[in-house]
């Protein structure tokens, strides 16, 4: 019999740690991360865990299909919410903390649900790994606050292992793209309105299925800028001069006043960069 690899050896640790908690609700987005542990749920638990869907303008075209079919594929309930963050001014302001107040708005709403409808023994459960606790991530603030558990974490798993864990199980999000909520496309200090988040959903509807790019921002900032990142390899294809006509024509008539292609192309978080260090560490701590 094969010796059990380092991966196998973090999945069943992961599987151990959500049977521990008996009665499981994952914050599932359908992204790999949460897709993974909400299969690990359903594994560790059965009909003891259950998935939830937080739906609002931030929530990107298709996401919510895609999440419904992933559940039904692992085989866990699924639930879908309606969160109001956009009813916070503190949210709508956009300052580099506006995840904490989303993340915010989602655990109140679980707590609230769930001692409805389930009671108190049940643990809310989130999809950060490992590479998540370097990143500018304010909502884990927020997850602390709400005694969110981060199952990943506690097996020790990071992004390789999630995507590698992801594609052992057949789950058909393995390789897809980080993607984060819509309002992170919003430059900080440019309020977030269902307006703006719908425009640049539209503009990168519009660039995914004209170009087939996989993964890229359209970044909306002051002035009703675009700035499109795509992969250095891509810029060719958009720049192309009849190419670059359309999308220009394109994000106009959705209502950007200016269309820009950024030179150093697709990057993470790429708006964090303006974030003075001491604020990244006070919105993050």
């Amino acid at each position: 019999m094969p010796s059990p690899t380092v991966l196998d050896t973090k999945r069943d640790r992961l599987i151990e740690i959500l049977q521990g908690y008996e009665h499981v609700v994952v914050a599932f987005s359908a992204g790999v991360d949460s897709t993974v542990v909400a299969k690990a749920a359903w594994l560790a638990c059965g009909e003891n865990a259950e998935a939830v869907t937080a739906v609002s303008s931030s929530l990107a075209s298709g996401e919510l299909d895609e999440a419904k079919e992933l559940a039904a594929k692992i085989g866990i309930r699924h639930r879908v919410i309606h969160t109001q963050e956009f009813a916070n001014s503190d949210y709508a302001k956009n300052a580099p903390d506006r995840c904490y107040f989303c993340k915010t708005e989602l655990y109140d709403q679980l707590e609230r649900l769930l001692s409805e409808s389930v009671g108190n023994d049940v643990v809310i459960v989130n999809g950060a790994n490992l590479d998540d606790r370097g990143d500018h991530r304010p909502g884990m603030r927020a997850a602390s606050e709400h005694h969110v558990r981060s199952p990943l974490i506690e097996a020790g798993l990071n992004k390789t292992d999630v995507r590698e864990l992801a594609r052992s199980w057949d789950l058909p999000v393995w390789d897809k793209p980080a993607m984060p909520c819509l309002s992170s496309r919003i430059a900080y200090g440019v309020e977030v309105t269902p307006e703006r988040v719908r425009r640049v959903d539209a503009a990168e509807q519009f660039l995914r299925q004209t170009f087939g790019f996989r993964e890229f921002r359209v970044r909306h900032e002051a002035g009703e800028l675009a700035r499109i990142e795509v992969p250095l390899a891509d810029l060719p294809t958009l720049l192309e001069p009849s190419h670059r006509e359309r999308v220009t024509a394109e994000f106009k008539r959705l209502g950007f006043r200016f269309v820009t292609v950024d030179l150093e192309g697709f990057r993470s978080g790429s708006l964090n960069v303006v974030i003075p260090v001491e604020q990244l560490q006070r919105f993050s701590s």
